[in-house]
């Protein structure tokens, strides 16, 4: 029985998102996907799944989990991240994450230090701050020199900030808005649009039908599901917070407070009121959307010592 109600799966979920587009029999829906999201002169034609953690060339070097990782039979390098709310650092997390695919090129012996492309493609289910105002939603970061001249053309970000996507279905026009509006809608459909007719789409509704997973699949899509919207609603409710005291005091002092303050007030009731395994899930939700231990001690009432040995004896 499927208590999120739903006909297909939500692409924004950990399970989603892999389950479309991380299994070998779907290879060829990544495949498409990736070819919308690439500047032209890049077709990828066919790709192979890579390991998605990396471990640091010495033991204190932390590791990196990728979403997705793969590599196209030419050799270029690609991380497929999905980010479902703001995150500390997140742009230095994403060059962070890219470093390791261009140290694992380097080959024993003589080498030219030749280099194969790296891309980061992340979909973002939020807005940078400094776009907030603008209406581009795709963005490709490249290295440029001082006139503005791509200096090292191997190695590219590029992000889709999906809010920003408004798009219905009489609207889409290109490929390009059809994965968009996947992303957007998919889990609120109960039939595949007729803009989405095409054999890729077809595929992809197929294999994200609920009713078509097995019992295991069905209860972890369940969890996952839950996850996200645990997510979500803790960055609604800052993101709201913030905002309604920020008109108020009408600074950027007092839209800080305000978040600060108003999560904080609406938190502290419902851990009054919860239980032990509801705080402990609110403590590593709010860690995991990249809060520090100090504004969770703030937000939460916690003391840092427990909000310490929950983050300890819940590591993954």
């Amino acid at each position: 029985m499927r208590s999120s109600g739903a006909k297909y799966v939500n692409p924004l979920t950990d399970f989603g998102f892999k389950k479309i587009f991380g299994e070998e029999p779907n290879k060829d829906i990544l495949i498409s996907f990736l070819n919308e999201m690439l500047p032209e002169r890049h077709t990828i034609q066919d790709l192979q799944y890579s390991r998605n953690e990396k471990l640091g060339k010495t033991e204190v070097d932390r590791k990196a989990i990728f979403d997705l990782y793969c590599t196209s039979t030419t050799g270029e390098r690609f991380i497929v991240e999905l980010q479902k709310a703001k995150q500390n650092y997140f742009k230095d997390r994403s060059v962070y994450y890219s470093s390791f695919l261009i140290q694992e090129q380097a080959k024993k012996g003589d080498w030219d230090f030749r280099l194969e492309a790296v891309y980061t493609i992340g979909i973002l289910d939020f807005v940078f701050d400094e776009h907030k105002n603008e209406e581009d939603y795709y963005h490709i970061v490249e290295l440029k020199d001082h006139r503005d001249e791509v200096f090292f053309d191997k190695l590219k970000y590029i992000y889709i900030e999906l809010p920003k996507f408004k798009k219905q279905e009489k609207e889409l026009e290109t490929n390009f808005d059809k994965w968009l509006y996947v992303f957007r809608h998919l889990a609120e459909l109960d039939k595949r649009p007729a803009k989405l007719r095409d054999r890729i789409f077809e595929k992809l509704f197929e294999v994200a039908k609920i009713g078509n997973f097995t019992a295991p699949e069905q209860e972890a899509y369940e969890d996952s599901l839950k996850y996200y919207r645990d997510i979500k609603n803790i960055a609604d409710t800052s993101h709201q917070e913030g905002k309604e005291e920020g008109r108020e005091e009408g600074r950027e002092e007092g839209r800080e407070e305000g978040l600060k303050e108003g999560l904080k007030e609406g938190l502290q009731k419902g851990l009054e009121l919860g239980s032990e395994k509801q705080q402990i899930e609110t403590v590593l939700s709010m860690h995991k959307i990249g809060l520090e231990i100090k504004m969770i001690v703030q937000v939460t009432g916690l003391a840092g010592d427990r909000i310490i040995k929950i983050l300890n004896e819940n590591k993954a």
